[in-house]
């Protein structure tokens, strides 16, 4: 059996990829969802896998999985793995699937202040979380591209399983290949987390270009672009370039910013139709992880001295109320030196 933390689209999606080979306990902290799941196999129309049970116990997961997926929001992750903390021994396995960063002990308010700076020292990723937090030693991540309306449809995809340790790739690809959904390995962890969470911003900016009615043409430049300023991020938090240009990278990239399926790629075509963050919060019913990221990366920028343009545009229209339109003018005119400048 094996575990799945976190309820939500993806949380759930991965539940019936895993149900495919093998028996599933989710957990999750809304009693409906364990009463609906256990009784009838569905929740809010969402049919689950018969081989999956659900839990509102974190020790009944940790006591009956040795290998466990946590798929949970970056800002409640370190909340959350302290609940297991407990519970979890050396011998567990550890996947994470949540794109984003942890701050420890940064609050939100200081987060959104102004001027704020953040150096690597500063900034986890949730793999370095779940080794702080628990006696667990063999992480890894799930990363994409992994959009759950397409994975619950049934339609192909491939994803990658990244962590320093042989097991922890191939125990993952046991539960998860199947013919239609294929798992590739990595040993480049942080390149893979730091992809992962960065690709969400500039799906942000591509939502605003098809929120604006733009083309494929301006999008394709943003994509490029984005990925320059992907990598430099890496580069300066102690990543190489190769994950960016693999699946998790370029491949997540391309899913999660030309897609309405995607979540930060709507939460930027809202932005577009002129709808404030708080009005497009109250709309979503999941948290678009880019939105946060943004204020992450724009302070690691400030403390790096990173030449990282549609990022700080992106922050100055999410947060400092800059219109979308002089955002594209921006991106149209900006005297980019030279095309590529990371390889």
């Amino acid at each position: 059996m094996v575990g799945v933390v976190g309820a939500g689209s993806f949380g759930t999606a991965v539940a019936n990829l895993l149900a495919a080979n093998t028996d599933v306990l989710i957990f999750s902290r809304r009693a409906d969802f364990v009463e609906a799941v256990n009784a009838d196999s569905e929740y809010q129309g969402v049919k689950l896998h018969r081989r999956i049970r659900a839990t509102l116990d974190p020790q009944a997961v940790s006591e009956r999985c040795t290998l466990l997926f946590f798929v949970v929001p970056s800002g409640n992750f370190r909340e959350i793995l302290q609940g297991f903390s407990p519970y979890l021994r050396p011998h567990h396995i550890v996947i994470h699937g949540t794109k984003g960063f942890d701050l420890g002990g940064i609050s939100n308010e200081l987060l959104e202040s102004q001027g704020l700076s953040l150096s690597r020292s500063d900034v986890r990723t949730m793999s370095e979380v779940v080794l702080e937090e628990t006696s667990v030693v063999r992480v890894g991540c799930l990363s994409g591209p992994n959009l759950a309306a397409e994975i619950v449809a049934g339609q192909p995809t491939a994803t990658v399983i990244a962590s320093r340790f042989k097991e922890v790739i191939q125990s993952g690809q046991k539960v998860l290949n199947s013919r239609r959904f294929h798992v590739f390995g990595s040993y480049d962890l942080l390149g893979a987390e730091l992809a992962g969470a960065l690709k969400n911003i500039i799906a942000l900016g591509s939502g605003i270009l098809g929120g604006l009615g733009m083309g494929r043409n301006v999008q394709g430049l943003l994509i490029a672009k984005g990925l320059g300023e992907m990598v430099h991020f890496g580069l300066a938090m102690g990543a190489t370039n190769q994950a960016f240009v693999g699946v998790a990278g370029i491949g997540d990239l391309v899913a999660t910013a030309t897609s309405t399926n995607s979540r930060n790629y709507t939460f930027g075509t809202y932005l577009a139709q002129g709808l404030s963050v708080a009005e497009i919060r109250d709309q979503m019913p999941e948290l678009a992880e880019g939105v946060r990221t943004l204020r992450i990366a724009h302070a690691l920028a400030k403390h790096y001295k990173l030449h990282v343009p549609i990022t700080d545009m992106l922050y100055a229209v999410v947060f400092e109320g800059v219109p979308v339109e002089r955002a594209l003018e921006y991106l149209m005119t900006y005297p980019y030196g030279v095309d590529v400048d990371y390889i």
